[in-house]
């Protein structure tokens, strides 16, 4: 996934991806250049440093995985609902 908004994955954006992945049963986890944070933890997703333009790849095991990644994709697909 691409992220799209110009300010990047900042606090608010993090507290969105964090919320979101918490719903799930699943283990989500989000991959920058070989680097794996869990998408559960705020601050794991900031660490991410994740700017404008910057690709991610999530990762889901579990029962709800497929629900768990299309929710994380709506979110950047929205811009963080920020545009």
């Amino acid at each position: 996934m691409t992220v799209q908004n110009r300010a990047g994955i900042h606090a608010r954006p993090a507290s969105l991806i964090a919320q979101t992945a918490n719903k799930f049963s699943s283990e989500i986890l989000l991959e920058k250049n070989d680097v794996a944070v869990n998408a559960k933890s705020i601050m794991g997703v900031i660490t991410m440093a994740a700017g404008y333009n910057a690709t991610l790849t999530v990762r889901a095991t579990g029962s709800d995985e497929k629900d768990a990644v299309a929710a994380i994709k709506a979110l950047f697909d929205n811009k963080f609902e920020e545009e």
